[in-house]
């Protein structure tokens, strides 16, 4: 079989099926009969002399030359979806960059990353927020061009990703100013029994934080697990407890005086990494982030070149 003999209209309507696992949610989708669904598949697999589905109870499931099929379908249709926006976005030499973070970075940190390009009117961010898993599968179908994470993601041959190393921070405890400050306390032998705010269990930092305090016998007081970084930064400046986070997400209250940080942990620390596609198309605002990427935030340590992360697939 030669490429001039592949139906790509065939293969668009495999890849829907293919990603729905259902020929009638297909069908609908595509705004036609299950019937025609059905024979488009069955050309194709024709047309390929092998078998693309099985069926399972009431689902489609892909054999293993479906699965196949299904990977290079979506890098076809993912870049076709793409170049439809790169061309929808692009008018008038304006550049639209499709930045997604996930939910537990601190938005201090990701103001930062983008500052540079707040002030140049030829580029039009769009900002999203979520889970890391579901924010990497809107990046590999093409549908934002960087996602920023607190970690990284595992190699992973059937979809590779560039995860590039930013930087990393150490990670502090803040308290408020009229009772902590000119004191400090050491992290964590002093937070025994101590009332404090900590990042949710979702966080990178959660676990590096509870195997600490576990390692040295210490056991604060929880009084609130948050995984959202604004509001663990609302609680720290208001509850009056001790809260651990780090210090880009409370630069501002620092800089006002009301909050003080109280002590600093080397052992604990949050890394930040740039994941895209290896074979995106190439931004030139997004390059100028990743090569000149460091946030000039409170306490970041700019990304070493010979971090064993600061460049993967």
């Amino acid at each position: 079989m030669r490429l001039d003999q592949l139906n790509f209209h065939h293969l668009f309507y495999f890849w829907r099926v293919a990603r729905l696992g259902h020929l009638t949610r297909a069908a609908e989708e595509l705004h036609t009969s299950q019937s025609a669904v059905s024979a488009q598949i069955r050309q194709l697999e024709e047309r390929l002399g092998e078998n693309l589905f099985t069926r399972e109870g009431r689902r489609l499931a892909l054999t293993d030359t479906g699965q196949l099929v299904q990977a290079y379908a979506e890098n076809i249709f993912g870049l076709g979806q793409e170049m439809l926006g790169r061309l929808q976005g692009r008018t008038a030499g304006i550049t639209r960059l499709r930045v997604g973070s996930v939910a537990t970075l601190s938005r201090n940190y990701q103001e930062n990353w983008i500052r540079p390009l707040l002030a140049d009117p030829s580029v039009v961010l769009t900002l999203e927020s979520g889970l890391l898993e579901g924010l990497v599968t809107r990046l590999v179908q093409h549908q934002l061009d960087v996602v920023l994470a607190n970690e990284s993601v595992p190699a992973d041959p059937d979809r590779p990703l560039h995860c590039r190393f930013l930087g990393s921070q150490s990670i502090s405890l803040v308290g408020p100013a009229a009772r902590w400050k000119s004191q400090s306390l050491r992290l964590p032998e002093d937070l025994d029994g101590r009332d404090i705010a900590l990042p949710g269990p979702r966080h990178a930092l959660r676990a590096q934080f509870d195997a600490l305090c576990a390692a040295a016998g210490v056991s604060p007081r929880l009084r609130a697990e948050v995984d959202d970084m604004a509001m663990l930064r609302l609680i720290a400046r208001d509850s009056g407890w001790l809260a651990v986070l780090p210090e880009v997400v409370v630069q501002d209250e620092l800089r006002a005086g009301s909050l003080v940080m109280v002590g600093q942990s080397s052992q604990l620390q949050e890394r930040f990494y740039a994941i895209t596609t290896p074979h995106r198309h190439r931004i030139e605002a997004l390059e100028h982030l990743m090569k000149g990427s460091v946030p000039h935030g409170a306490g970041m340590r700019p990304a070493d070149p010979d971090h064993p992360d600061s460049a993967s697939d």
